[in-house]
């Protein structure tokens, strides 16, 4: 088996866990995207439509849909990043498992990466279908956003899964969710522009992948694309290329006796 291949067995391994309970997960990919978008696209939209410092033109429901879809690729990928790959090391010691035969700690990271990247292009697909029947897609590029959601989903697996890797409780999870993702999920310009933000609050929103991440969503549905959305993709490369560097480190410190 050539090295390409390798990381494949793993990526197999993944897929086979997740047939068990995929049912949960495309329920939950339906459903959630259709509620967030009544109660806020729709239900509050109507309110904020009447009043708002949004794009001239732009309902609020385009406005908050494709920043939605970014949100959640977070959320997921935040999740399968942090409690199962310290599972993988210390619970289950799946990963113990798989380095026990002929694959390399670079086969195990790019093989679960490969399985994050099939999470995400899933649930980004459905949430795409569902905003569209929403109208909340106004351009052909809009289709381009389901690609980018995965992007910004592994700019947050890739950094999280070689910190999950390093440490050795899961305390540290609850106060990344508490102290970065929920922040992130209400302040990097999902629901309102980050303009709307103090100047400080701001300049930090400008570097939370995130950001990059809704910009580069809602400029592509809108079908507003410009020359600064190649900015946001290099960072979010980026921090992706940044975080499994980091992973191939921490990982081979804690596998490697």
């Amino acid at each position: 088996m050539t090295s390409l291949m390798l990381p494949l067995r793993p990526l197999e391994f993944f897929l086979t866990q997740y047939r068990r309970g995929w049912r949960g997960s495309a329920v939950s990919s339906v459903v959630t995207p259709v509620v967030y978008l009544l109660a806020l696209g729709v239900g509050l939209g109507v309110f904020v439509d009447r009043s708002t410092n949004l794009p001239q033109g732009v309902s609020y429901l385009e406005f908050v849909a494709p920043g939605l879809m970014a949100a959640t690729a977070m959320q997921i990928a935040s999740f399968e990043a942090s409690w199962p790959v310290l599972g993988a090391i210390k619970w289950h010691r799946q990963y113990h498992a798989m380095l026990a035969t002929p694959l390399r700690i670079r086969d195990v990271i790019l093989g679960h990466q490969a399985y994050f990247v099939f999470r995400l292009a899933l649930t980004a697909t459905v949430y795409f279908v569902v905003i569209t029947a929403f109208g909340a897609v106004n351009s052909p590029l809009g289709v381009l956003a389901i690609p980018v959601t995965v992007l910004v989903g592994l700019s947050f697996t890739a950094p999280i899964a070689a910190w999950a890797a390093h440490t050795d409780t899961e305390a540290s999870f609850v106060a990344i969710f508490r102290f970065l993702i929920l922040p992130m999920f209400l302040f990097s310009g999902t629901f309102f522009p980050i303009s709307s933000l103090p100047r400080p609050l701001e300049i930090v929103a400008w570097f939370t992948p995130l950001w990059h991440g809704v910009t580069l969503c809602r400029d592509l549905t809108l079908g507003h694309v410009v020359p600064a959305d190649l900015l946001h993709v290099a960072y979010l490369l980026a921090i992706v290329i940044g975080g499994l560097v980091v992973a191939r480190v921490t990982y081979a410190k804690r596998l490697v006796l």
